[in-house]
């Protein structure tokens, strides 16, 4: 098994030189990294040299951006590669490394992807004196408007470990949630998912068969059962509907979208949906107070960071309210005023806002508004799988019984008859 020298960091910032064996190089610094050591040189301790002037001309190539080839991706990084990229490079810099060591000990580290590409452009901008921040934002897909301000702002004031270390933990409380979310509405959805495929099955395969049989002996039938016949006959007609129904659908809503006053009145009634619409709306309050806090803590100016928490919304609704607080806010209002006037908060969230802007708190008190709000957002999902559980059994009964009564009904008449 092949033997290789490595050079890495532990978490402390001190410089680790040893060896190790490994099947290749790839598992090797797999193994390094679970010892806790961030790989900067590794090296097969047997290879053989190489031709000076073949290595000189291999350094060359490396120098202007050909040693290295990108991989192809389609769409830009997963959030929880960035979120892990985040600590990692707040780590690092909390160690005392230049910020291009490591970003080049973190693009070592990650696979050929979406990041792995950006890290590169990053530290190929930065070699030709640019900043951080600057770097960054030529590569939309990978670090949006908060990301770039917020590493801007940590350059400006000279805390760029501290300004990470914010936007790390922003990152992973907003992945937690979205986590428990999905993880929450998975029962509901394969529920529903292997529901719809039985009662397709039913009514592509079974009734077809009752029907020859009625039609055979002459019965007459009653109004279930012709109704339910008239399902069947429908969807062997129409099955491409099944598919073409919901994606039609979701196409529609991303047309109408496109629209500005399409978006606000789509986003008004998915906002007014009971149960699910609450849900929304709290969570839209938490992500946007967080985002606030997270911006004013960091030393964002509050106009740009008005903007940027708007763009994270994901809601036309708020984002014309929040048009309103910035237009407000130029014209010398404190926020409290017209986020109360913009109606899409409750008086807790406007009183807090009020009291933080009093106190020079503001950043603090979005931290709490954003905390209880997800907490709030994580109990009515609960709440929601809880109820959703007794709803899908009820349902499921009623179409399974009025399946069964509309099949028995003419086989009763049947028996009848012929006693």
């Amino acid at each position: 098994m092949p033997t290789f020298a490595y050079e890495a960091m532990d978490s402390s910032g001190l410089e680790v030189k040893d060896t190790i064996e490994a099947p290749s190089e790839a598992e090797a610094q797999t193994m390094i990294r679970e010892k806790g050591f961030y790989v900067t040189k590794i090296r097969e301790k047997d290879r053989k040299k190489k031709d000076p002037k073949k290595g000189a001309a291999t350094k060359g190539a490396a120098a202007k951006g050909g040693g290295k080839k990108k991989a192809f991706t389609i769409g830009g990084v997963k959030p929880k590669l960035l979120c892990q990229f985040t600590r990692q490079l707040s780590t690092l810099q909390d160690a005392g490394l230049p910020v291009l060591r490591s970003l080049r000990i973190l693009e070592g580290q990650n696979k050929p992807g979406a990041l792995k590409n950006a890290l590169m452009d990053v530290i190929e901008d930065i070699e030709g004196g640019n900043t951080l921040s600057e770097a960054m934002s030529k590569q939309p897909k990978a670090f949006d408007n908060l990301y770039v301000n917020m590493v801007k702002a940590g350059e400006a004031g000279g805390a760029l470990e501290v300004i990470l270390q914010r936007l790390a933990e922003f990152k992973e409380k907003a992945q937690s949630l979205k986590r428990k979310i999905v993880g929450a509405m998975i029962y509901p959805a394969a529920v529903i998912t292997v529901a719809v495929v039985i009662v397709s099955f039913i009514m592509l395969f079974i009734i077809p068969k009752f029907k020859e049989i009625f039609i055979g002996f002459g019965v007459e039938l009653p109004g279930p059962t012709v109704l339910l016949i008239g399902c069947s006959d429908w969807m062997m007609s129409y099955w491409y509907m099944l598919f073409v129904g919901p994606i039609g659908f979701w196409l529609f809503a991303k047309i109408v979208k496109k629209n500005k006053t399409g978006a606000y009145v789509m986003d008004w009634l998915s906002l007014r949906i009971p149960l699910i619409g609450k849900i929304l709306h709290i969570g839209t309050i938490a992500r946007v107070t967080r985002t606030l806090g997270t911006l004013i803590s960091s030393g964002v100016p509050i106009l740009e960071a008005l903007l940027i928490s708007r763009d994270t919304a994901g809601n036309a609704v708020f984002v014309r309210a929040f048009d309103n607080i910035y237009a407000a806010i130029r014209e010398g209002e404190t926020i409290a005023v017209p986020l109360k006037e913009a109606r899409i908060v409750d008086d807790l969230v406007v009183n807090m806002v009020d009291v933080g802007e009093e106190t020079g708190a503001l950043d603090d008190m979005l931290y709490k508004v954003a905390d209880v709000y997800d907490e709030e957002v994580e109990v009515r999902v609960e709440s929601l799988v809880s109820l959703l559980e007794p709803i899908m059994v009820v349902v499921l009964g009623l179409i399974v019984g009025f399946i069964v009564i509309a099949l028995f009904m003419p086989l009763i008449k049947l028996l009848n008859d012929l006693s």
